[in-house]
């Protein structure tokens, strides 16, 4: 299987859109190497702004940007480019509607080594709580790479979490991405696991274990957190016996409060897998962190035996 450094993907798309439209901008907060906005750096010097360890006032100049008629892109860890400049994102960006694309790069628990004070379990929540805000998890480079274009093309405040490592392609490269839009990974008819990032990918390997034990996964890629096309998620639970909920971000805010929303006052049974109500810690590597976590196939498999019973 082949994978992909989202990083990687998104600064060298930015870059290949930078090259067609001179409107984008970059804007980091002394993280460019990390956030690979070094490359649209070094293609466009004149169009990239080093902001230095000042995530408000890089939020606050990106708004005066984008009011000019540029469309800044904002770059840092996801911990800190969604939480240290909430306020600046809150009232100069998302009251106006400002057209500024927030970028949150090593989400998750993906900076495995810097602790909780850099992993974003929380991410989500802050961003889908703003009113005018979308918010985008990418399950793979694939689908990074179409996200960064729909940034391009939608006129709005944005925000996508983009993880640190190598990921699996799970998606197709020739479907094309809608903005709110739930998209099938794999069918099946006794539950629909709805599932965005690199859980994705642990939700089709729990589909492989089940199918052997004769139950069947529809795995459902939830590429945007905010808006979700509620129509689309009902009619993908349609006669499901339950739902399961897979994702790298707190129980509380994100993905499984997304879908109960939509699914009140249904019958269906649901479980969630996602980070309690605690913060991340340091590991020796991202998948160490995410088994202690119960974010692997084993708790997807048991959360779907689980709603069966």
């Amino acid at each position: 299987m082949n994978k992909q450094n989202c990083r990687a993907v998104y600064g060298k798309t930015l870059v290949e859109l930078g090259m067609k439209d001179e409107r984008i901008v970059a804007l980091d907060a002394d993280l460019c190497k990390s956030t690979m906005t070094c490359l649209f750096e070094e293609a466009f010097p004149d169009r990239h702004f080093e902001m230095g360890i000042g995530e408000q006032n890089m939020v606050s100049v990106a708004a005066g940007l984008a009011l000019s008629g540029k469309v800044p892109f904002v770059n840092s860890f996801a911990v800190f480019s969604a939480g240290r400049p909430y306020d600046q994102i809150r009232v100069s960006v998302c009251i106006g509607e400002v057209n500024v694309k927030i970028v949150g790069s090593s989400a998750g628990l993906s900076d495995f080594g810097d602790g909780a004070t850099h992993q974003s379990i929380d991410d989500i929540a802050i961003m889908r709580v703003l009113p005018n805000m979308v918010v985008l998890s990418p399950a793979d480079g694939i689908e990074t790479a179409k996200m960064v274009k729909a940034m391009v093309d939608h006129d709005g405040p944005m925000y996508i979490r983009i993880l640190r490592n190598d990921v699996p392609d799970v998606t197709d490269p020739k479907t094309e991405f809608k903005i709110g839009v739930p998209t099938v990974i794999r069918d099946g008819k006794d539950i629909t696991v709805f599932a965005h990032g690199y859980m994705v990918y642990k939700a089709l390997l729990a589909a492989d274990i089940l199918e052997k034990e004769g139950v069947s996964l529809k795995v459902v890629n939830v590429s945007t957190l905010k808006p979700i096309d509620e129509d689309v998620v009902k009619e993908l639970c349609a006669g499901a016996k339950g739902i399961v909920t897979v994702e790298e971000n707190s129980i509380i805010g994100g993905l499984a409060n997304a879908i109960a929303m939509i699914m009140r006052g249904s019958a269906i049974p649901m479980e969630a897998v996602a980070v309690k109500d605690v913060f991340g810690q340091s590991a020796l590597d991202w998948e160490e962190l995410l088994v202690h976590y119960g974010l692997t196939e084993k708790e997807i498999v048991a959360a779907v035996k689980k709603v069966l019973k």
